[in-house]
């Protein structure tokens, strides 16, 4: 018989995550406030329900993929909530990057209720997650981890589970400080090779495979090179609620990030520059225009083939 697993928000990350479990031979039932997520999901083979509740009542594994710790919120504990469904024992996947205190309190309002909550974010971007690349960063109860993991291989290569619940957030938190650090120092890298007179293709075709590489470079590389940002798997306007995040959770511990700190004003100058619903790499756009750079196409520039001799 066919495991029915829920999907709760079918945004970028959680439509993927979705498409990727059917595939893997799941049925998918889900819910979003929003009528073309929930369209989304029926043209992939889902099943859109009417709420949360309704969700949690077809499937006993679910994952949540939210925007926000108000979205969790309402998710777990509003009118049509993930607590308000009959039965117990059902497991909430919680796969967002969010303050580790909405998490918190979403498990103390699951295990109120007779419910699983895990904390296991997703390290991947959407082009990722489309593609079933992602990592799986599990805390919670280990027995319901377990339990969920022919669910976890749908929709991701790695599964690593970290211990006592909010681990996996605090670990997404230094992902993400990573992430951040190396996209911005792509961008830089490009601009610099631009500026010197060098065709950005001929960048990242050198350097993608080499020792200055990294993933961030090779994920978002070609973005940077083609200049091109409006079809974001990651905008720059969700990168900067995850930055918000892991600068609190800095400032608690009293930890001081000066690389991190310098990158975090790339993406806050992007916001204001106009750039908050673009991708990520578009930050390479904004150093070019902080630089007052323009690219000149095909005006002499050295390419791949052009440079060897």
């Amino acid at each position: 018989m066919t495991e029915t697993i829920g999907m709760l928000g079918i945004g970028i990350m959680g439509s993927a995550m979705a498409r990727n479990l059917i595939k893997a031979g799941f049925a998918v039932v889900g819910y979003d406030p929003v009528p073309l997520a929930r369209d989304r999901l029926v043209d992939i083979g889902g099943k859109a329900l009417s709420s949360p509740k309704d969700v949690v009542e077809a499937a006993a594994i679910s994952f949540a993929s939210l925007p926000s710790a108000s979205a969790l919120a309402e998710v777990v504990e509003g009118a049509a909530g993930v607590i308000r469904a009959g039965g117990s024992g059902q497991i909430l996947i919680e796969c967002s990057t969010l303050p580790l205190s909405a998490k918190r309190a979403a498990l103390d309002a699951m295990e109120g209720a007779g419910k699983v909550l895990l904390d296991c974010p997703v390290s991947g971007t959407g082009a990722q997650a489309a593609t079933g690349d992602l990592v799986i960063l599990g805390s919670g109860d280990e027995q319901a981890f377990t339990r969920c993991g022919p669910a976890f291989a749908g929709m991701s290569r790695r599964q690593v589970y970290l211990g006592r619940f909010g681990t996996g957030s605090i670990m997404k938190y230094i992902a993400n400080h990573l992430v951040t650090i190396h996209n911005a120092a792509a961008a830089e890298a490009m601009l610099l090779g631009m500026k010197a007179g060098i065709d950005p293709g001929l960048v990242y075709d050198t350097l993608t495979d080499s020792a200055a590489t990294s993933r961030m470079f090779q994920m978002r590389g070609p973005l940077m090179r083609d200049d091109s940002y409006d079809t974001p798997t990651a905008t720059i306007r969700t990168h900067l609620k995850d930055l918000s995040i892991i600068s609190s959770f800095a400032a608690e511990l009293g930890c001081a990030l000066p690389v991190y700190a310098a990158a975090e004003q790339l993406y806050r100058a992007g916001d204001g520059l106009g750039f908050a619903a673009r991708d990520t790499a578009s930050i390479c756009a904004v150093l070019e225009r902080l630089n007052g750079f323009e690219r000149h196409r095909g005006a002499g520039a050295p390419t791949a083939s052009s440079s060897q001799s």
